[in-house]
């Protein structure tokens, strides 16, 4: 992907720096600032602004920005709050690339300040310039010497980006920081985030060379789609690293669903960070020591640890911070603990933790370990060691440090004490191996690091199972007018009978539930079902009908419905009011061995559209067994959020139990997922109980809410995961009348994927990636998935999908894919064919179909990079009315598509029609 960052290189490598509201006056921001600038590097210019002084500190002072006699790339700002918009404009008038408001006084102030806010708003949508702030510290870059701040202190340069939203825990980290040696790349304090998010941040950092892990420190979200767009992608290649303040008490609110009750900010905040494979730790002490040891160490394959020590006390500590975080104790193998047997004591432990005891001498030790890295069973090591009488810190520290790295897990160690200890800690930090003054610490790291590593493999880990993209499948439509029936008429409650059909227009199976508006008609409906059946209280206004005596359940005759019928009626009329009962819904009482579960969504005010799958039943709140996902999901997300609860080692097969069809299961949280992010004007809904049995799994009840009618179409929240470009799914003829489906790609695609690589020839492979790429390097896993997984908000790609007629097999014919430059609305297009469907058209195709969407997606041009020697995609180009540029990279050509110019024609010529 290409990357454009301009208006943030300005922000954190400025060549001319302008401090507006500058001044002389002792203990004031504006002159700590300019003190700060001005001991930093000489090899850029500073400017201070302020119309009451001929210079500040012997810098040169201006009147405004605009009698700076050269462009600024940027400007501080430290004026009083009111006069901050005029300021901002003053600076976009001037052409100032990018601007720090380090003033106080805005939304946190309240009606007023958000009015400034939205101001300075007004000013930035004129221009390019990106703003940090207001109401922040500032910034530090102290590998190029800029301490744009008031803190007084310079961090010491390193490789790890500190971002935060509180100033004074950034004061209080660079004061830790400078006793403890840690070194920056950036510190970032955030502020109001008006403008630069951490979407932006963690974009610009996940590019910068010197940064190799990316902390943060956060309060809210924002932008909730942009952060974990930036997050997802960067993850992969850096550790993003977050502790969130302030677990919100959101949960406790009253709301009219089970899942609206149980999804809270925080827990739904876990759930998104384990999306995007960002790590969440609890305290400031992990935050740092996770950006060590994951800039040090390999990453575990697994949850186990081997813990070697000479002192039983420490490593019962690990073992048991191991296990409350997750991780699990090595099982040696039988040749390991036959090789310890060698040479240890035979009083040693004879399992993990390796207790060699305090009489091992340092040669005793390094075999220990030289085993324990090397076992099968283990997917970490820690060293821990407490100085006794036969041991020798340092030398033992000597023959571990040789592990650092070479056996590709991760070494971890905890050298106890002080004085005796600290030349083996200088030896072991040098070689790479982080150290831990106590060993539940060091334990905890490890679970952390694993858990790191786990997040990362369910991001890109392949679909197991693929439901067909179909054209035109019109359960989204049918669905939208049910919906659109129930807000016209008021109302905001969808009936049972309502709630099921659309779950059924889903795929999800519900037991066939009929209307009865009278005792007769209830009697007539339960003899053609069949008893026993299910009596339940129709009502458009009843939330939870067990609450209010509505549910009637195992009737087996007809005297028992009648009375059933007429409890129902007498207790809902007395409990809720006369005009609340409507009737009755009949039902078969399913007589299934199964297990109650809840299927559920609710909207969270950051993350929007969120799902809950866990125990159901009327005892939700009590077992609190449920676990929380970002729709929409693949099926292997679904698995993995089933994973997360006590009741899937159940739905496996426990104690003799036959098992439930777990790949039923997931489809059915996968078509869920659909439901809630192509339906937004569906608030919460309630599947509950969903009963899976080895015979079948159905939605035995149901209930939805919709959003009140007054809000407008554009306030519905939105997913912050972008789902399925459905829309842009179209077949297509070929010249040679050869039908394909023209579709967004999609996770499950990686084996179709792996035989398209195979098929193409070694000139179609050069002309698309203008070099050699080995068909081992094309069809990778993680390389294929990060093709096939891909971000709709950042590019599109589409496939063009042939099915055999006679086997019905499906295969990729051709790719192309539209990349967004960030930063930029440009996107960069590229298509490639197989070899048996070149020149039928296919390609002009896909590059038409992908400037559709690029139009769609408000992009201003299009460009494709070309070897002079691709003679086809010159004619395609100049067909689709490319115009050629000179390119900087060499021996390519460069075509450009003004989509603007294109739209403006379109629109001429629909006029003239």
């Amino acid at each position: 992907m290409m990357n454009h960052h301009s208006g943030l290189d300005s922000m954190f490598a400025p060549q001319s720096i302008a401090v507006i509201g500058a001044t002389i006056r002792e203990g004031s921001v504006g002159r700590t600032v300019v003190e700060n600038l001005a001991k930093g590097s000489h090899h850029r210019k500073l400017y201070a602004v302020n119309p009451k002084y001929e210079s500040v500190l012997g810098v040169h002072c201006y009147r405004d920005v605009a009698s700076i006699p050269e462009k600024v790339d940027l400007a501080i700002v430290i004026t009083p709050a009111p006069t901050v918009p005029g300021v901002i404009g003053e600076c976009v008038t001037a052409g100032v690339r990018a601007a720090i408001v380090i003033s106080a006084g805005f939304k946190e102030r309240g009606i007023e300040g958000a009015r400034l806010e939205q101001e300075i708003r007004q000013q930035l949508r004129t221009s390019k310039m990106r703003l940090i702030g207001p109401n922040c510290l500032g910034i530090m870059n102290p590998i190029a010497g800029i301490n744009a701040t008031f803190a007084h202190d310079m961090a010491l340069p390193g490789s790890v980006a500190f971002l935060s939203q509180s100033g004074a825990l950034e004061t209080a980290i660079l004061d830790w920081s400078l006793k403890e040696q840690v070194g920056f790349s950036a510190i970032v304090s955030t502020g109001s985030m008006l403008d630069v998010g951490w979407g932006d941040l963690i974009d610009y950092f996940g590019e910068d060379e010197n940064t190799h892990s990316i902390l943060l420190y956060l309060e809210s979200v924002g932008d909730a789609r942009s952060f974990l767009s930036a997050a997802r992608e960067i993850a992969l290649r850096k550790p993003i690293i977050v502790i969130k303040a302030g677990r919100s008490e959101a949960a406790s609110r009253a709301a009219t669903s089970h899942t609206g009750a149980l999804t809270g900010s925080d827990e739904v905040f876990d759930a998104a960070v384990r999306r995007c494979g960002v790590l969440r730790v609890q305290s400031i002490s992990d935050l740092f020591h996770m950006a060590e040891t994951l800039d040090r160490q390999p990453r575990p394959r697994g949850p186990r640890l081997t813990i070697l020590t000479n002192a039983g006390g420490p490593g019962v500590l690990a073992t048991d911070a191991l296990i409350a975080n997750g991780g699990d104790l090595a099982r040696l193998s039988d040749l390991s603990v036959q090789a310890l047997n060698q040479f240890l004591s035979p009083h040693w432990s004879h399992g993990n933790p390796i207790d060699v005891l305090g009489d091992a001498g340092p040669e005793e030790y390094a075999r220990a370990l030289e085993i324990a890295v090397h076992d099968p069973n283990t997917d970490g090591l820690l060293a821990i060691l407490a100085p006794q009488g036969m041991t020798d810190p340092t030398r033992v520290a000597e023959h571990l440090k040789s592990y650092a790295r070479g056996s590709g897990k991760p070494v971890l160690a905890s050298w106890m004490g002080g004085k005796l200890v600290n030349e083996g800690v200088a030896i072991l930090n040098n070689a790479g191996i982080s150290t831990f003054a106590y060993p539940d610490t060091a334990a905890r790291t490890f679970c952390y690091m694993w858990r790191y590593s786990d997040n990362l493999r369910g991001i890109y880990e392949a679909p197991s199972l693929a439901e067909e993209v179909e054209e035109g499948d019109d359960s989204c439509e049918a669905v939208t007018r049910i919906l659109e029936v129930v807000r016209r008429s008021g109302r905001t409650l969808l009936t049972e009978i309502e709630s099921k059909e659309i779950l059924g227009r889903y795929g999800i199976p519900t037991v066939d539930t009929k209307l009865a508006s009278s005792e007769d008609e209830a009697v007539g409906l339960a003899r053609s079902i069949g008893f026993p059946i299910v009596l339940k209280v129709y009502s458009e206004t009843v939330t939870h009908k067990t609450d209010v005596g509505g549910v009637k359940l195992n009737l087996t005759d007809e005297q028992a419905v009648r009375h059933a019928y007429r409890e129902i009626e007498s207790a809902v009329r007395q409990k809720v009011g006369v005009d609340k009962f409507q009737g009755v819904t009949v039902q078969a009482m399913v007589r299934l061995e199964g297990y109650e579960l809840i299927l559920g969504s609710s909207v969270d005010p950051q993350f929007g559209p969120v799902m809950m799958f866990g125990t159901g039943g009327q005892l939700v709140e009590v077992y609190r067994d449920w676990a929380l996902a970002l729709p929409p999901l693949n099926a292997t997300l679904a698995r993995r959020l089933m994973e997360q609860t006590r009741v899937f080692t159940a739905l496996k097969g426990v104690r003799g139990r036959v098992p439930v069809a777990i790949d039923t299961l997931q489809r059915i949280l996968v078509r869920f997922s659909k439901l809630i992010v192509e339906q937004p004007w569906i608030k919460e809904i309630d599947i509950n109980p969903l009963l899976a049995s080895p015979k079948g799994i159905f939605a035995l009840d149901a209930r939805m809410v919709v959003h009140a009618p007054e809000i407008e179409q554009e306030c519905l929240p939105k997913p912050a995961i972008r789902p399925y470009p459905i829309q842009y799914v179209r077949g297509w003829k070929t010249m040679t009348e050869t039908s394909v489906l023209i579709r967004p790609i999609r996770p499950e695609d990686e084996p179709l994927m792996v035989k398209f690589h195979q098929s193409l020839s070694r000139a179609s492979v050069f002309l698309r990636y203008f070099h050699m790429v080995s068909l081992d390097e094309r069809v990778a896993h993680v390389r294929l998935m990060q093709q096939c997984f891909i971000d709709y908000d950042r590019e599109m790609a589409l496939v063009a999908d042939r099915q055999n007629p006679g086997s019905g097999e499906h295969e990729i014919v051709a790719v192309a894919r539209l990349t967004k430059m960030r930063g930029e609305l440009e996107g960069e297009v590229a298509v490639v064919v197989a070899d048996a469907y070149q020149g039928v058209g296919l390609g002009t195709e896909l590059v038409r179909r992908l400037i559709e969407i690029g139009r769609n997606e408000k992009l201003k041009r299009i460009v494709a990079r070309i070897l002079p020697e691709n003679a086809a995609m010159h004619s395609l180009a100049r067909h689709l009315t490319f115009r050629f540029e000179p390119s900087l990279e060499p021996d390519t050509v460069k075509a450009v598509l003004d989509l603007q110019q294109l739209s403006a024609s379109c629109e001429t010529a629909h006029n003239a029609a």
